[in-house]
């Protein structure tokens, strides 16, 4: 799918803010996000960034005044970033910007070089005979849109996250897909593959947008392509990884807690600005916000969640549920889209509760925060102790309509956060604290919840 041109006046203001000065911001959100990214920097699991990015966190928070303050260590499935380089060999040489995804493993010595199969969308690649692309290497096109609540990652995403595990089981010495983004940019986005049900890992790796209408437009002509690729790139199954935690104790320890959660580990392209720099941010402020004219009822918990990015069942919220079975958990909220302005609800919560859901609405209203259908659905960093618990959840939506044109990419630094949109979300987090974090009645279970 080749992408239509961006109007010239769209393309000009666009170079007109890339020449403009960053803006800065103050207050503890912004002070979080800039000390993180500039300190720290890229935080890729497993690394030794990301235990800088531990002992970096627990400082602040105790310097902030959080109880409890805690590193947590886990064992975890990582994955070390190596060479990357491709172009393409014929019809027409051609050098590609290319990146590894997470979990691929490393191309022979002296690379990989074979026939490049083009594939329109995933389902093409899904309905290739068995064994076809033996010895050759697939190339999987399906171009993401943007989208206000980021609901094309899903569908999209699936070309990433399940096409070299297709590709494999086809025969392919290698997969190379178009990168899962909405951006124009030269830049390849990264992230996790998986190799599921048996599929042997094989290279796998992202071109930038422009790149992959270079190759749709070559495969139009009908001329046989084929690619030369060098990723070195390899799991670490046993890697060391940990949680933060901190606690912002409440006036009745008897009541079951609030969970707040963010991710501390990035990809290693950019800075983790947005991803997630910034939700830790947001959480944190937001819970010293809420309680700046007297502490809450309920005990508010930071989980600042190490390895989340790499998805596997030794993530960080998964050891964070296993480590906390015992904690009693009312209600849960995660801060993982970035740090544009908040525009949408969503609750999940037991029909019991819908007095609750009123105030937490009527909480909101005056910022032009408005509930929208379907259930919240919370993330990864606190969907394990959500299942295991059964929680409440609510979901404060971010505006995504350019979230994926940064996402993974070389261009997550600080100068995207925008100070005023980041307050924006630290207001609407601290007003959602502020109502149920003082709920003194029961937050029940979500059997029988009620999708509102």
């Amino acid at each position: 799918m080749i992408r239509t041109l961006i109007p010239a006046l769209l393309l000009a203001s666009a170079a007109g803010s890339a020449q403009a000065a960053p803006i800065e911001g103050d207050g503890v959100a912004w002070d979080i996000v800039e000390g993180l990214t500039t300190e720290i920097g890229p935080r890729l699991a497993g690394s030794e960034a990301e235990a800088r990015a531990r002992d970096w966190a627990k400082a602040k928070l105790e310097a902030l005044n959080f109880a409890n303050v805690a590193i947590e260590p886990f064992r975890t499935e990582a994955w070390t970033r190596g060479e990357e380089e491709a172009r393409l060999l014929a019809p027409y040489p051609q050098p590609l910007a290319i990146t590894a995804l997470g979990r691929s493993v490393p191309t022979p010595a002296g690379g990989l070089k074979g026939e490049l199969v083009y594939f329109p969308t995933l389902a093409a690649l899904r309905a290739a005979a068995e064994g076809s692309l033996a010895g050759k290497i697939a190339f999987v096109d399906h171009a993401m849109q943007p989208t206000q609540d980021g609901s094309g990652y899903g569908i999209y995403g699936d070309v990433r996250r399940a096409g070299p595990a297709i590709a494999s089981r086809k025969g392919a010495a290698g997969v190379v897909i178009r990168s899962v983004g909405t951006d124009f940019h030269r830049n390849p986005h990264t992230g996790a593959t998986s190799f599921s049900d048996g599929a042997k890992p094989i290279p796998s790796g992202a071109v930038s947008n422009p790149d992959a209408d270079l190759i749709a437009r070559i495969a139009r002509r009908g001329q046989p392509m084929r690619i030369a690729m060098t990723l070195t790139g390899r799991p670490n199954p046993d890697a060391p990884s940990g949680n933060v935690i901190a606690d912002l104790p409440g006036r009745d320890p008897s009541l079951p807690m609030i969970l707040l959660a963010c991710h501390l580990d990035s990809w290693d392209l950019g800075t983790g600005a947005i991803d997630d720099a910034s939700g830790c941010a947001i959480i944190t402020a937001a819970a010293l916000q809420a309680s700046k004219d007297g502490r809450l009822l309920r005990t508010v918990r930071l989980l600042w969640a190490g390895n989340e990015e790499m998805g596997s069942q030794t993530s960080g919220g998964n050891a964070y549920a296993n480590a906390h079975a015992g904690d009693r958990h009312a209600l849960a909220m995660e801060s993982d889209f970035g740090a544009d302005r908040v525009w949408a609800l969503r609750l999940k919560l037991a029909d019991a509760n819908k007095a609750l859901g009123d105030r937490i609405k009527a909480a909101v209203w005056p910022m032009g925060i408005v509930p929208q259908s379907g259930p919240a659905h919370g993330g990864a960093d606190i969907s394990d102790t959500v299942k295991a618990q059964k929680l409440a959840l609510v979901d404060l939506g971010q505006d995504g309509t350019q979230y994926f044109d940064l996402h993974h990419t070389p261009d997550d630094t600080l100068d995207k956060v925008d100070p005023a949109a980041l307050q924006q979300n630290v207001d609407a987090w601290a007003a959602v604290l502020k109502v149920v974090a003082n709920e003194p009645g029961t937050i029940a279970p979500i059997e029988g919840a009620t999708e509102e």
